[in-house]
């Protein structure tokens, strides 16, 4: 979209067109209006990337409102409109930039209320609006956030958060990391925090300090799913600073707390990086006699064994044991290996299309279709094309009642 295309007027037509009666059913119009919201960013995108900001602030605003203000009543399950939301409002600050408030302090209300008294969305960076709010702005929302903080109800969620997320974002504006790290350290119920915590340290050059807040983290939260980013972190942090073994000692723990194929991939990354592969035998050795216990576990042994390149036990243990490997896993193995022993995928093939007849799916035949044509390329492959014209007279004979299947079958043109 050229600059010479657009002006000023089209944006405000277009944000003339956001706005929504409460009464509309959600999903009316919903498609029109996905569409109105983005055409709305990109064209006021392509006013401020011209340099002609000042001419579209009040309306950018004026978007950010009523696209705020219809979420509350459109169903937005797809996210997109809520995209276009945060996009309009990140443009917003960018052309602040260009045309700064006359008045910071307006500014400032207006984004205090947008945090505290809007309905959660959208989300509000402060660093992007900060040199339009200036010393004036940022000391006006400090003082707000204050006397906000001070009324707040201590049993509502939305409004502890608000307070908290306003104070951990103006201490990180002071750039004094010690202060920004005392409120960070205010909540630590999370594993983010310790997270944020290490980064900053990180960005000011204190890399032991980082480690041993890393290391704080996954002492209080070590079965959290949250805390593979920490941990990945902290061993990025040992890495760096020279301690490969503590790095390893890392992984390994969290294997062996939670022996699956994620925790080993994560390990093998990191026996990568370090250059030693010691610890993944062991590790190997225990998904084996998880998985001669529980064949459950299987599908968990053969991806670890794909990750240590060792396809020929990955594929034999998948061969053997198909249902327990899963179709998903098995297709992915038999891609890999039907171009160099297409004999080697007949019958892996011929159990995923029972697979697929057995089931109730609605597109159940057509993916057994295709895997039928996969099967007969694999037995040409494989010098056996009559293997494949035996093959399927037998499942012909075996599921002739499913005529549907059948007239699939003859349109497909895979007759014997």
């Amino acid at each position: 979209m050229g600059t010479n295309t657009v002006s000023p007027e089209e944006l405000a037509a277009l944000v003339d067109r956001l706005r929504w009666d409460k009464r509309r059913h959600p999903y009316h119009g919903r498609g029109e209006y996905q569409a109105t919201a983005h055409r709305a960013l990109e064209t006021a995108t392509t006013l401020v990337e011209a340099g002609r900001a000042h001419t579209i602030v009040r309306t950018l605003r004026t978007a950010v409102d009523r696209v705020t203000r219809t979420l509350m009543y459109l169903d937005d399950s797809s996210g997109i409109v809520g995209d276009a939301l945060q996009g309009l409002v990140d443009l917003y600050a960018r052309a602040l930039e260009q045309a700064p408030p006359a008045n910071p302090k307006t500014l400032a209300s207006w984004l205090v209320s947008a945090q505290f008294d809007g309905p959660g969305w959208p989300r509000i960076h402060l660093r992007a609006f900060a040199p339009a709010l200036g010393e004036r702005g940022i000391a006006e929302i400090t003082a707000q956030v204050q006397a906000r903080a001070a009324d707040a109800d201590p049993d509502s969620w939305s409004a502890q958060f608000a307070v908290r997320d306003f104070r951990e974002q103006l201490a990180e504006l002071t750039g004094d990391t010690d202060h920004y790290i005392a409120v960070l350290a205010e909540d630590l119920k999370n594993p983010e925090q310790y997270c944020r915590i290490a980064r900053a340290l990180t960005d000011a050059d204190r890399p032991a300090e980082a480690v041993n807040w890393a290391r704080r983290g996954l002492a209080h939260h070590p079965g959290n799913p949250y805390s593979d980013r920490l941990r990945a972190l902290l061993v990025n942090l040992l890495l760096d600073d020279g301690q490969p073994d503590a790095a390893l000692d890392i992984r390994i723990t969290e294997f062996h707390r939670h022996p699956i194929a994620a925790t080993f991939r994560a390990l093998a990354a990191t026996c990568d990086r370090t250059g030693d592969t010691t610890p993944l035998v062991p590790a190997l050795d225990e998904l084996r006699a998880r998985a001669a216990t529980d064949p459950y576990r299987l599908s968990e042994l053969i991806q670890a064994l794909t990750i240590a390149g060792l396809a020929e036990e990955a594929w034999s243990t998948a061969a053997t044991h198909p249902h327990e490997t899963g179709p998903h896993l098995l297709s992915s193995l038999i891609e890999h290996r039907e171009t160099v022993h297409p004999a080697d995928v007949l019958a892996p093939y011929r159990y995923l299309i029972q697979a697929q007849l057995a089931d109730t799916g609605k597109y159940r035949y057509e993916h057994a279709i295709k895997l039928l044509r996969r099967l007969r390329a694999a037995h040409t492959a494989a010098g056996d094309p009559g293997g494949f014209s035996r093959y399927l007279a037998e499942l012909r004979a075996e599921h002739k009642r499913k005529t549907s299947f059948i007239a699939k079958l003859d349109n497909a043109g895979l007759t014997p």
